[in-house]
């Protein structure tokens, strides 16, 4: 039996982010509205100036895909500016500090991939300063 589902971007319901509201970041639930049981998926919209949450996944390794725009990563200790333009993409493995940035003046659009399907099982960590 075969078993899919499709996400078609007229359909996508964007929904404000519960961390950082005021800076206008928004998401699309890929996990649920494609119903995935071993990974868990993303789609997210930063404006300029917008950044997540400082962490390090404990379990979860995650793959960045950047759709439209110029997304910044600031990764590992000590910590390291990497800029991912649009194709561009990059895998983080668990354990490693991670902050998700808009630094461009233009709204960035990226998907984000992770196995296994862990959620809320990360550290938060302070903003890093890279300079």
């Amino acid at each position: 039996m075969s078993r899919y589902a499709i996400d078609r971007p007229e359909e996508r319901e964007w929904v404000a982010t519960r961390t950082r509201p005021e800076q206008g970041r928004t998401y699309v639930d890929l996990t649920t509205q494609l119903g995935l049981d071993k990974s868990r998926a993303r789609l997210w919209r930063y404006p300029p100036g917008a950044s997540g949450v400082p962490h390090a996944e404990r379990e979860q390794e995650e793959v960045f895909v950047v759709l439209e725009g110029t997304l910044t990563l600031v990764l590992g200790d000590p910590p390291r500016r990497e800029v991912v333009p649009v194709g561009g993409v990059a895998a983080v493995q668990p354990g490693t500090p991670i902050h998700v940035r808009n630094e461009s003046d233009a709204e960035v659009t990226f998907l984000v991939y992770g196995a296994p399907p862990v959620a809320d099982a990360a550290d938060y960590l302070p903003e890093p300063d890279v300079g």
